[in-house]
């Protein structure tokens, strides 16, 4: 009978077949194929490490590209969200929507940094930043801030994505 610590052979197949592939490949690929995925919103950097290390990618290496990937989605943003705010500035807007309201009290209570940090539990870090720039955040103090959280939500689930993996091999 099995129980529900043990591993499924179906996906133990899968993951060892992933690895392989994934290792067979010349580093540069491993390195932008993580890097893509990091760009993703919603998988941004925390779900761009874990695929990079069940795929097989050296743990430092999956962080580093997904945190890259998801920094460069995020600047990208970011200064188009700049030129959109800047070009708009000298128009009439309409009157703001409840759910704008909603995200503007959130940012004048937590601040740039504390919607950076926190922000990416709700929505990817490209939309957050690109709002925060809306509202009038300086673009230099969002795009540092959201570095330092792409960085630390990367690091943290690349971590717990190596415990995992490692509580799975001794199952």
């Amino acid at each position: 009978m099995e129980t529900s610590s043990d591993p499924d052979p179906g996906e133990s197949a899968v993951l060892e077949n992933l690895q392989e592939l994934t290792e067979s490949l010349p580093t540069l690929l491993q390195w932008v194929g993580v890097m893509l995925a990091g760009a993703i919103p919603f998988v941004e950097s925390y779900f761009g490490s874990f695929l990079g290390i069940v795929a097989g990618v050296p743990p430092v290496v999956a962080v580093l590209a997904a945190v890259v990937g998801n920094a460069l989605s995020m600047v990208g943003f970011v200064l188009v969200a700049s030129r959109v705010r800047t070009a708009a500035g000298n128009r009439r807007r309409k009157p703001d929507s409840p759910r704008r309201v909603k995200l503007r009290q959130r940012f004048d209570r937590y601040g740039v940094a504390g919607v950076s940090l926190l922000g990416q539990t709700i929505l990817p870090s490209q939309i957050t930043s690109a709002i925060m720039v809306s509202f009038g955040a300086s673009v230099r103090a969002v795009i540092a801030w959201q570095l330092v959280s792409i960085t630390l939500w990367g690091v943290l689930f690349g971590v717990l994505t190596v415990l995992g993996i490692d509580v799975l091999a001794f199952a």
